[in-house]
């Protein structure tokens, strides 16, 4: 089978390897792409496609792979093209941005399946997990059945793999945001050496896991702001209060300027990053 992969990032790459593992040929469009995602695609030995419309009209299914403020124009580009077969959203969105996409493919008469990621790129066993929804889930499951990343079919119901992936880094990405701002606020009042002392009590090494949790998310929070608003979209929209996540959004816009740094920068600079206004 032909699958196309919009586009091969860090993450998206990993999800071209275990198809490809799975004996499919996966394709990608380089015309704009930056020199990294060509050596990553180049790593894997992907094809090339000239366009988007020559990538839909070779590829059965079509994975959208990206940061999560791009994903409404990602479908919105492929709902235009003459595609006949699979569209799947695999990125950080809200239940009802996915709905919305599935009512933008049903217009186009292309097939819609409901992505949500948990875990860092597939490159171990049992450490990123692929959830799908809709009523072609299941064959989409099957073009990694051979490769590193897990898969789970929730059913039908296009929402419920954005739910619970909206669900599981509501937690994990919100408290790494919380304690950034802990760690700010501490510094800013002058009391972080004894707040780090008294999490140190008992032998516990908290202080240093939250020294390195706050210098490694740095390369990441550019695209954590965007998925932090999904979340929030997600809790207001179930009757919970999103206000903690909008925030979280901005602790993580404050630290965006760290994308593609080389080398993780020293705690000292996180904090005076969090700390300007």
């Amino acid at each position: 089978m032909n699958i196309g992969l919009l586009h091969p990032g860090a993450m998206g790459i990993s999800l071209a390897a275990s198809a490809r593992e799975s004996g499919h040929t996966v394709f990608w469009i380089p015309a704009g792409r930056s020199q990294a995602s060509r050596e990553r695609a180049e790593s894997q030995s992907l094809s090339e496609s000239g366009s988007l419309a020559e990538l839909c009209a070779t590829c059965e299914i079509v994975i959208s792979v990206c940061p999560p403020h791009a994903a409404l124009d990602v479908a919105g580009d492929v709902s235009k093209q003459d595609f006949k077969g699979v569209f799947v959203d695999a990125n950080a969105i809200s239940p009802q941005k996915a709905r919305s996409i599935h009512e933008m493919m049903m217009d186009s008469n292309i097939d819609f399946v409901d992505g949500g990621i948990i875990g860092g790129p597939a490159w171990e066993a049992r450490s990123t997990w692929l959830y799908l929804a809709g009523v072609r889930a299941v064959e989409v499951a099957q073009c990694f059945e051979k490769g590193l990343l897990e898969t789970n079919v929730m059913g039908e119901m296009i929402g419920q793999a954005s739910a619970i992936k909206m669900s599981f880094a509501a937690y994990t990405k919100g408290t790494t945001a919380l304690l950034c701002a802990i760690m700010a606020a501490a510094e800013e009042m002058g009391v972080r050496e004894a707040l780090e002392k008294q999490w140190s009590s008992n032998g516990s090494d908290f202080a240093d896991r939250t020294q390195n949790r706050l210098r490694r998310v740095t390369a990441k929070a550019w695209r954590f702001s965007g998925e932090m608003e999904e979340i929030a979209a997600t809790l207001e929209a179930a009757g919970l209060p999103g206000g903690f996540h909008t925030s979280s959004a901005e602790i993580y816009e404050r630290l965006a300027g760290f994308k593609d740094a080389e080398v993780l920068p020293e705690l000292d600079e996180v904090l005076k990053i969090l700390r300007s206004r």
